[in-house]
């Protein structure tokens, strides 16, 4: 045949086959995804202070630790023997729960994260995954719902004003983005079939296809069938995140340090410990999503060595670094948006770019599996591109306002119709009492002299 396609080998283990390994097998990858997103979390504090001090200029931390690698280590252990501090007008219980809640969905989340393939441990067969289960990218969403709840309890408990105001924003900012975020994620599912992580992993293997006798790599990361989910959901990540230029939650120019400003200590290094695992975690789920998990990067795939054992876990790591370093990008080049722009982005730019796109994929995907012959597909495409363009001729245009009506919409309310008291605009601010006695104590004859004095300006 001209073109086939080939089938590479299998190195997923199916969904259901999670929780039917030995227990010590669960208790070690357990404990290695808990050590990994800490020295992860280490790592990335002194990756984005190091990245930012190069692009501006400027020398990083070079104290603590060889070029002071250690630097974020020795700052956990700083706050942890702080002094704790409890303000006296917070409700107690929230206040001590409000990290808690924060940061223990953050671990949680990447426990569906599929870190490499199948491997083999003292006999046993299993995946360098935690878990998988059928909607598991349902529980990734639900986990980042549920730390949200962290950062409003703790702005309600401190008893401030600024913290309260930051963990209100916090909750409209997640809950604008998690709708676009979701909306990206539905072409994913009709394109995997799937909402299983390890599942949508396996439907971006690397396939093979057959041209005139040689055996080519057809790529099929989602990254380049779904382009616009994904940009969707990069600038959805980082706003869920609350990260810069969206850090509105916890604007230090009018909110000193939003919902954390009261706390101190351990507390406070529980929120900073969830802010990095939330960034590493939607990191891991684009590269899941959209970048083939721990598929190996164009041209390794043709080496088995690189994809199978252990290995593969280098392909996730540098993925997801390299996520991370967009985020130390974003942060030391844009400046922090407006708080009504950045919700107008939000509802009136990615959620209905989302929705068209998902009826332009979920159109196209009807086609290729209703429709088998090539023609007859063109002719369906053909006839819905003649009706857009149609109605779009066809569309009534927004008449041009003349100058009139824009002063007319814009002239002020009358005070008997409801509107404020405004002075005339011809009015003329009368001198003050001194001007006129400074004035009047002046002779006229100086104020003739200097005219005389002033050169003639023709």
């Amino acid at each position: 045949m001209l073109f086939s396609l080939i089938k590479t080998d299998d190195t997923q283990l199916p969904v259901t086959s999670f929780g039917h390994e030995p227990f010590w097998v669960t208790i070690i990858k357990a404990l290695f995804v808990f050590v990994l997103l800490v020295v992860l979390t280490l790592f990335t504090i002194v990756f984005e202070r190091k990245v930012v001090s190069w692009m501006q200029q400027r020398t990083g931390p070079n104290r603590v630790g060889p070029r002071g690698y250690l630097q974020s280590l020795a700052d956990g252990l700083k706050l942890a023997l702080k002094e704790e501090i409890i303000p006296a007008l917070a409700d107690k219980p929230v206040y001590i729960l409000a990290p808690i809640v924060s940061a223990v969905p953050a671990f949680l989340a990447f426990s569906v994260i599929p870190i490499g393939p199948k491997v083999s441990i003292a006999g046993h067969d299993t995946a360098v995954q935690l878990t998988d289960m059928p909607i598991g990218v349902l529980f990734i969403l639900a986990c980042s719902s549920v730390g949200v709840f962290g950062i409003v309890l703790a702005g309600w408990s401190s008893g401030s004003t600024y913290p309260l105001l930051g963990g209100l924003r916090s909750a409209a900012q997640v809950i604008s983005y998690e709708v676009a975020m979701g909306l990206s994620f539905v072409p994913v599912f009709l394109y995997a079939g799937s909402l299983s992580t390890s599942e949508i992993v396996a439907a971006q293997h690397t396939a093979h296809f057959t041209l005139f006798g040689q055996t080519l790599p057809r790529p099929g990361w989602f990254v380049f069938t779904l382009p616009i989910s994904f940009i969707v959901y990069v600038i959805a990540m980082v706003g869920e995140t609350n990260r810069a230029p969206f850090d509105l939650a916890e604007a230090e120019s009018e909110l000193v340090g939003g919902f954390h400003t009261e706390y101190t200590s351990l507390k406070f290094a529980m929120f900073f410990l969830a802010e990095y695992i939330n960034v590493i975690t939607v990191s891991a789920l684009c590269t899941t999503l959209f970048l083939g998990g721990w598929m190996p990067i164009w041209p390794f795939g043709h080496w088995d060595w690189s994809s199978t054992g252990y290995f593969p876990i280098v392909w996730f790591l540098i993925k997801v670094v390299g996520f991370i370093f967009v985020f130390i990008w974003l942060r030391g080049t844009l400046p922090r948006m407006r708080y009504d722009q950045f919700m107008k982005l939000g509802w009136k730019v990615l959620i209905p770019v989302s929705l068209v796109w998902l009826l332009l994929v979920a159109a196209i995907r009807t086609l290729t599996n209703e429709v088998p012959e090539t023609r007859d597909r063109l002719t369906y495409i053909g006839f819905a591109m003649a009706v857009f363009f149609l109605l779009f001729y066809l569309w009534p245009q927004k008449k041009v306002k003349t100058e009139d009506e824009i002063a007319a919409e814009n002239a002020p309310i009358p005070v008997e119709r409801g509107g404020f008291p405004l002075p005339p605009m011809d009015l003329v601010v009368p001198p003050t009492p001194r001007s006129l006695q400074v004035t009047a104590s002046v002779p006229s004859d100086v104020h003739s002299d200097v005219r005389s004095e002033e050169p003639d300006r023709g």
